[in-house]
């Protein structure tokens, strides 16, 4: 069952470093958004879980961004930012959030986790995650 992963990040090189140790250890990554209508285009298509920036290419959008991927299309949402106290308590219906620059082995872990809980697991979540919900 091939569980797609989309990446919400402006900054080409952070995204493109994510897409690679994604898909070196397995994972699918559908897709590369730089802003919500390009991350809401790409979620048409199918994604099960998404690592959305903050800041994005129109501005401070990775919220909603977040909220309505998981709303609109039931995908797994980890916020990856170097910014975390912006979510305050965190937004309605997604996992949680990692700081920016993400270690890969972070990355992973909160990957496992995410995916994990979306297919209705429960467990611990890793250190490297602060959960919202």
């Amino acid at each position: 069952m091939s569980e797609p992963i989309l990446i919400v990040e402006d900054e080409f090189f952070i995204a493109f470093e994510m897409k690679s140790i994604l898909e070196r250890h397995g994972y699918e990554v559908c897709g590369i958004a730089a802003d919500l209508d390009a991350a809401m285009t790409q979620a048409e298509k199918g994604v099960a879980l998404a690592l959305v920036d903050l800041h994005l290419r129109d501005g401070l959008t990775g919220p909603e961004v977040g909220a309505r991927l998981s709303s609109e299309f039931n995908a797994a949402v980890l916020f990856v930012t170097a910014n975390p106290l912006v979510l305050g308590d965190g937004v309605a219906g997604t996992v949680g959030v990692i700081n920016k620059p993400a270690e890969s082995t972070s990355l992973l872990s909160a990957v496992s986790y995410a995916l994990d809980r979306r297919r209705g697991h429960t467990q611990e979540a890793p250190e490297c995650i602060r959960c919202f919900t």
